[in-house]
């Protein structure tokens, strides 16, 4: 096999019945310089056994086990130490690549010499006796859509949408001293806003490099933020994607996270707040709306203190 350039960490727990599609994805790669760490973050399913028989067939996955769960932000990190490829990914187990992700971003990068890139990508939903891939999404298209290459956040503020940490590929060096919030949900939005903040120039394309699973069992934790401490994380996360590009002097990347938190965030958890049975979780959210409302970007871009009501619900 060629020596690896690109090194992906896929973290999974409980998740046997989704890692194989995850691992054939990695498998069917049209760029082929690849490793993969797997690791098994504490499972009491067989996702341990999926993972160790990958490792056995193929010697471009190493495998790696906890014994207790230590949450994905730890397991990320983990992988993070053993990376000693030129480039670094992420992918989680229960989610697939798209056959030529590795060779549109590690190509691009290389062409580039940007710090990272990001691609799109699109959510997978139960259909039938499977799952079918949606279209790109507004906020992802307009993060990624266009190509743009070797720009930065203050160029393109929009590019903060996008969050998650399995849509780039980044050099490996840009990990030297940031790692994953551990013991928390939500850990890679304050990491991705990092990343945009700190990177000399990044690339985005609108090519689709994953399939994100939104699984049927609703056991994801996207999927359940009707639950307080999953608020709390998620709501934390938001607070510290702000904070970080405000302090990165980013205000118009700050102007569209809260454009977009306030258009996709907030209704639906006043829908979950208006029946929860806990009434902290309603006083969560109306705080946090106090917040975003009180912030110098959001009086800025709307000085109507009428279109600023209707804008915030």
């Amino acid at each position: 096999m060629p020596d690896p350039i690109v090194t992906l960490i896929v973290p999974g727990r409980d998740i046997e019945s989704f890692a194989p599609a995850a691992i054939a994805s990695l498998q069917a790669q049209t760029e082929p310089r690849w490793r993969a760490i797997l690791i098994d973050d504490g499972s009491v399913d067989a996702t341990g056994d999926v993972f160790a028989g990958a490792a056995a067939s193929d010697s471009r996955f190493e495998f790696v086990r906890h014994e207790a769960s230590r949450g994905l932000g730890a397991a990320r990190n983990i992988g993070i130490d053993r990376v000693d490829t030129e480039f670094l990914g992420f992918l989680d187990g229960d989610d697939e690549l798209t056959p030529i992700a590795l060779e549109r971003l590690s190509g691009t990068l290389a062409e580039t010499g940007s710090d990272f890139i990001a691609g799109a990508y699109v959510r997978t939903r139960p259909h039938g006796h499977g799952y079918a891939p949606g279209r790109v999404q507004p906020w992802t298209s307009a993060a990624t859509d266009p190509a743009r290459l070797r720009t930065d956040i203050f160029d393109h503020p929009a590019a903060s949408a996008n969050i998650v940490a399995w849509s780039k590929i980044s050099r490996t060096d840009l990990w030297t001293d940031l790692r994953f919030p551990e013991g928390v949900s939500y850990e890679d939005q304050i990491v991705a806003q990092q990343m945009y903040t700190r990177a000399r120039s990044f690339d985005v394309i609108p090519d689709v490099v994953v399939h994100w699973r939104i699984r049927a069992d609703g056991t994801s934790i996207t999927q359940s933020r009707d639950q307080l401490p999953v608020l709390l994380d998620y709501l934390a996360a938001l607070r510290g994607g702000i904070r970080v590009l405000r302090e990165a002097g980013a205000h118009a990347a700050v102007t569209a996270r809260l454009d977009l938190i306030l258009a996709m965030d907030m209704a639906p958890l006043q829908e979950i707040a208006a029946v929860h049975p806990d009434p902290a979780y309603a006083a969560e959210v109306q705080a946090f709306l106090d917040e975003l409302r009180a912030l110098p970007e959001f009086r800025d871009a709307h000085p109507d203190p009428d279109l600023a009501t209707a804008l915030s619900w």
